[in-house]
Formats: structure tokens, sequence, C-alpha cells
């Protein structure tokens, strides 16, 4: 980084400690504006907020990452946008009007206290062993790669970063609540797609333009649809040219190519998608903080929009690193990405967002973009502290408190919130110890999310489904999901570890992740539909206004009234936006 990279970086910091500061002076000591910013947040506000929050480490290391070595396979999850429209035009009114903090406050109300509390233990643990670990682990990777020589007390860069990225997030974050979280997550969002335009806008001028890029990559690596593969061989083997020092190729070599086929993409994928854009705490808290029903809608097709960026801003970006490294324009790159036989180094290739930043973008420049990777971290790290502290006050403390104050909530809220950080800053040595502990993360919400989405989607469109069915399908899916973390553990963890080849625990752990989680899925399902109708019915008046079958004229009429021909109009362009996406990705 050069002087002028390091006053634009500073300039930044100082708008959003600024932001941040105007933020908390004008914030309410009220647990409504602490936690939901006093359900008082614009459209944009909400949607730019969305989008930063989900923008962050699994996209500046694991989704370009995945740009660089499997081409748009990952895009499926980018074009879930429409799980956004989802969100806004089927679960924001019950959200609404049921007037919850939290996404087990929903459940309780649906269902029972016991759903609740055990929604709220599943989300605690599993924000603190995924979104905050992979999120610090992707700010040491950022450092690392941009000051590689960093060193303070015997500090490496890793260390410096991820330090750096969990105390200034969690400073602003512990101080204004959601309102600063929502309000700085704006002005990030802005930032980082402007620097994430920048990266691709340079790196298509420095490989050649995108017809370059294509023939370069091959129609493999710009086609969704997958074949159907077996998890045994754990996907194809794909062709990589070997370059002598003139740029010709003298052979072909092989590199290991992970699958993602198009069934289970078709099918996993969305369960995925919904559990996370429509039932997530860490996502729909923005949403509860809008005014009314049409503001939080506005702000869902927002975020839907925005959503659509990461196709371009990321995964092209890390096709054009391998497409960089491949053809030898890049040497520096070539010899980070490629070993001395031509094989792709697949841990090394989740640096190529990053090392595009530091090898082709001009002085000035990468000062704007080194902002928006940070503004990307700091924006995650921010939304997982945020909602993990209000899930902690509101699900646990105000339970054994009912009576505790407004100023008492907000302070528990803070301590919360303090916690995470603390906890986030004990995890950095298990991160840089974990060998391959990155991939393995990116599977957890395969198998955490079937059962919060069945609880969620039957319980708003299955009025017969009880207390009784919901919690038999969290505790059998949970249940489910932790065996496949068991036996998947040590495989991703342990250096040379492997099952007996036709052993039960081998063949669990080599059928395909995303099929096993339809299966949860599926399970699931038939649990919570058997044992509700093998029991009592729920109480028809306590869930009036939950259900599709028990809204009320007037609960239609007010839901009616609050979108107009504009924002259907808008949700009709994203899906066509998508479609053409789908179309043109065709390999």
């Amino acid at each position: 980084l050069a002087p002028l990279d390091w006053v634009v970086i500073a300039g930044y910091f100082g708008v959003l400690l600024g932001l941040a500061w105007w933020v908390i002076l004008k914030s309410k000591d009220t647990a409504d504006d602490y936690f939901l910013a006093g359900r008082n947040l614009g459209w944009f506000v909400i949607g730019a907020s969305i989008f930063a929050s989900n923008i962050g480490s699994e996209h500046l290391v694991g989704l370009a990452g995945s740009g660089a070595t499997d081409g748009v396979a990952m895009a499926h999850y980018e074009l879930h946008a429409w799980c956004l429209l989802v969100l806004g035009w089927v679960m924001v009114p019950f959200y609404m009007r049921s007037r919850v903090f939290t996404m087990p406050e929903f459940l309780e109300k649906r269902f029972s206290p016991t759903a609740r509390w055990v929604l709220s233990v599943i989300s605690l643990v599993a924000y603190i062993l995924t979104k905050i670990a992979v999120g610090i682990f992707a700010g040491g990777i950022v450092f690392s790669v941009l000051l590689p020589d960093l060193n303070v007390l015997g500090l490496d860069s890793f260390w410096i970063g991820s330090i750096l990225v969990v105390v200034l997030t969690g400073a602003y974050t512990v101080l204004g609540g959601l309102r600063a979280v929502a309000y700085t997550e704006a002005l990030q969002t802005v930032v980082l797609v402007i620097g994430s335009i920048l990266v691709m806008i340079f790196g298509l001028k420095a490989l050649g333009g995108w017809g370059q890029l294509r023939e370069i990559c091959g129609s493999e690596m710009f086609n969704l649809w997958k074949p159907l593969v077996p998890r045994g061989v754990e996907g194809t083997w794909a062709p990589v040219r070997v370059l002598n020092e003139a740029g010709q190729t003298i052979r072909q070599a092989w590199y290991f190519n992970d699958n993602y086929p198009w069934l289970s993409m078709l099918f996993c994928a969305p369960i995925v998608g919904l559990w996370y854009w429509c039932t997530d705490q860490y996502i729909v808290q923005r949403v509860l903080g809008a005014p009314d029903e049409r503001e939080a809608r506005r702000g869902s097709i927002c975020a839907a929009f925005l959503k659509l960026l990461p196709v371009f801003i990321f995964i092209i970006p890390g096709m054009i690193c391998f497409a960089l490294a491949q053809s030898g324009q890049v040497e520096e790159i070539r010899q980070t990405m490629f070993n001395a036989q031509g094989e792709l180094l697949r841990d090394e290739s989740q640096k190529a967002f990053p090392m595009l930043v530091a090898t082709i973008l001009p002085v000035g420049i990468r000062g704007i973009v080194v902002a928006g990777l940070l503004a990307a971290l700091m924006s995650s790290l921010a939304g997982v502290f945020n909602a993990s502290s209000t899930l902690f006050t509101m699900d646990f403390y105000s339970k054994f408190r009912p009576k505790a104050s407004q100023h008492q909530l907000v302070w528990v809220g803070r301590i919360a919130t303090t916690v995470m950080v603390l906890i986030g800053l004990l995890w950095i040595p298990v991160i840089k110890g974990g060998k391959g502990l990155y991939d393995y993360l990116q599977g957890v919400q395969s198998y955490l999310a079937p059962p919060i989405f069945v609880v969620f989607f039957f319980g708003v469109f299955m009025k017969r489904t009880n207390s009784k069915g919901c919690l038999a399908a969290l505790l059998v899916g949970f249940a489910m999901g932790l065996v496949r973390l068991a036996i998947d553990t040590p495989v991703k963890v342990l250096k040379d570890f492997t099952y007996v080849e036709g052993s039960f625990f081998w063949i669990m752990n080599n059928t395909f992740f995303q099929y096993y989680s339809l299966l949860i899925f599926v399970v699931c399902s038939v649990v919570l539909v058997a044992v509700s109708y093998l029991t009592a019915p729920p109480s028809y008046e306590k869930i009036q206004g939950l259900t599709y079958a028990t809204l009320t004229a007037e609960d239609r009429r007010q839901s009616r009234a609050s979108w107009t021909v504009t924002d259907v109009l808008f949700s009709a362009a994203l899906l066509a936006i998508i479609l053409a996406v789908y179309l043109y990705f065709r390999g």
C-alpha cells in the first residue's frame, strides 16, 4: 500500500466512525431503539444493511475463491435474490403483525416457548462457530495478502488484521446497537460496491477483455448447470494448461474441481436460501426495524437487487484471477495459485480477490478497494454481534428478568456484544491453526437450515402443525446435522485422517453435503406433519394472524394497502434479470 492508499483508507475510517458517533448520539436508552433502531429504518437503509450484512468473509474469500476454482457454480446462491422477494411478500406481513424482536420469539407465538428456547440456543452456537469464526478468518487472510511483512510485538499480519477487524467493529456495535450497524452498513455498501466494480474493470483490462476471459476459462467454468457426479470422486477433473516462459502450452495438467450438481443446486440450495433470507435473525432483524409493512417490503426488494451484484463483483473477479494466473500474464498470481507441476492450489486460490487488489490496481484506487474489503468484513461481523446480543437479551435475559427496565436491557445487550467480541478474539488461534477449517464451515449451514426452514414455512402455511410437531422436527433435524458434523470434523481438521472405505462413516462422509441436507429436509417435514396430526391441534384463536388460514379480513386489507403497482413491477423486473443470468451462464 502506497501513502495515498493509506490516506484513502484513513478517510474511509474517519467518515465511518463519524457516522457511527452521530448515530450513537441520536440513540435512545430503550430496547426498541438499541435492538431494532426504534423501528424507524427507511427502505434503502434496510436494503443496504441486509446486503452489507450478507456480503462478508464468505464472499471476499470463499465466493471469489470459488470463482477461481469452480467458475460460476456458486452463482446459484447469489441468484437466490428471489428469496428476498419471498421475505418481503410472504413473511414480512406475519413478522410485522407479530411485533417481535427475534425469530425465535415468532416461533414462541406460533408454537411454544420451548421452540423459542431451542432455536435461540442453536442460533447462538451457530453464530459463534460459523459467522464469527469465518469473519475473523477472512480478516486475517486479507491483511496477510495486502500487508505480508507487517509485524507488531511478534504478531504477524494475520493476527493483527483479525484483531483490528474484531475490535473496531465491536466498538461501534456495542455503543450504537442496530441503528449504528444499519447506518454504517449503508455507507459500507456504497464503498464495497464501488471498490469491487473497480476490481472487475481493472481485472478485465489487465486480462484483455470479456472475450479473453471466456476463452481462457472455457465453457465449463461459465456453466451454472453442473452434471450429476457421485460424491465418492468428489467432483470432476478439469484440464489446466501448463505454460513455458514464452506463454506456450507444453502439456495438460489436471486439477481437482468440487462439483455442485444441478439436482442439488435446484432443490437443496433454495432451502438454505429461504432459511437464510427469510428466517435467520442475522438478516431479518433489519426488516423488523422498519416502521411498517411497506418500508419492510421495499427494503427487501432493494436488497434483492443489490444481491445480484456478487455474481459480477466477486465471482467474475475470481475467474479473472484464475485466467491471469493460467495465462501467465501476472507471474506473481501464477506462482501463488499453481505449483511447479502446474496444478491449481485450491487453498491458495482463496486469496483470489485480495491478490487482484494487490497486483493490478493503481495507487489510490487500491486504497478505495481495501476500504471496501474492510467494509465487508466489518459489516458482516457487526451484523452477527448485534444479532447475537439481541437473541441473548430478548430470548434469555428478559425471560429470567421479566421486570428488567429498558436501561437494563440495553446494557445487557452491550455486555452480550462485548462477550461476543471476546469470543471472537479467542477464536483466532483456533482458526489460525485449523487446517481446512474454512472449507469445512461452508457446509455447516446446509445441515442447520432444513429444520428451521420446515418449522417456519410449514408453520405459516399449515395451521394444523402444532408445538409438539415443531419441537420434534427441530430436535430430529439438529441431531441429524450434528451427527454429520461429528463425522466430517476429523476428516476436515486432521491431516491424513480417513475412514475405512465402504464403512458407514465413510459413506456418510462421502455423501454430497447438499444431498444429505435434502435428506434432513424430507425427514423433518415428515416428522413435523406426522407428529402434529397424531396429537391435538393448536388453539386457532391463539395463532390468529400468524398463519394464512387464520388471517382476518382486516389483516388482508392492511397488507393489500401496503403495496403498489410499482412494488410489483420492480419484483417482476428482478425475476426477469435472474432468468436472463441463468440463460446466459449455460456454458
